[in-house]
C-alpha cells in the first residue's frame, strides 16, 4: 500500500482510511492531554468531556483500523506513521481550557471534511461499508462540533 504524507492528499479509499487512522490516534494522545492538563473554573466539566471524547475517539480508531484490514489495507500502527500521515497536529501543552476547545472544534472540522472527500470516494469505489462508517462518524463530529462551540457560546 502507498504511503502518504500529511503534504499529499491521500488519493485511494486505503489512504483515506489510513489518514483518519492516524488523525484519530493523534487526537485520542491530544485529547488525553486536555484531559490531565485542563484548569481553572470549568476544570470538572472539562475533565469529564474530554474522557467522554477520548473514548468516543478510540471506538472510531478501532473501527476505522479494522475496516481497513477488512479491504486488505494495512494500517498505520505507530507513532511516526501516525505524525507523518496525520493532518492534524498534537497539543502544544500550552493550550488554555477555551484554546483546547476551540482547537478540538477545528481538529474535529478537518476530519469531517476529509471524511466528506472520504464518502465521495467511496461511493465511486462501490464500497457501501465504508461510506456509510464515514457518514456516522462525520455525523457523530458534527454532533460533537456543534456542543463545543455551544459551550463556548
Amino acid at each position: 500500500m502507498a504511503k502518504t504524507s500529511a503534504k499529499t492528499k491521500p488519493t485511494t479509499l486505503e489512504q483515506i482510511l489510513n489518514q483518519e487512522v492516524a488523525n484519530l490516534n493523534v487526537l485520542y494522545v491530544k485529547i488525553h492531554n486536555y484531559h490531565w492538563y485542563v484548569k481553572g473554573e470549568h476544570f470538572f466539566t472539562l475533565h469529564a468531556k474530554f474522557e467522554e471524547l477520548y473514548d468516543d475517539v478510540t471506538l472510531k480508531m478501532d473501527e476505522v483500523a479494522e475496516r481497513l484490514l477488512t479491504i486488505k489495507g494495512s494500517p498505520a500502527a505507530t507513532m511516526k506513521e501516525y505524525l507523518e500521515l496525520a493532518t492534524i497536529q498534537e497539543a502544544s501543552g500550552k493550550e488554555d481550557a477555551r484554546q483546547m476547545v476551540q482547537t478540538l472544534i477545528e481538529d474535529f472540522a478537518t476530519v469531517s471534511e476529509e471524511l466528506h472527500e472520504g464518502i465521495r470516494v467511496a461511493d465511486e469505489a462501490g464500497d457501501e461499508p465504508t461510506g456509510d462508517l464515514f457518514i456516522k462518524i462525520k455525523n457523530d463530529l458534527e454532533k460533537h462540533m456543534w456542543m463545543l462551540r455551544s459551550y463556548l457560546g
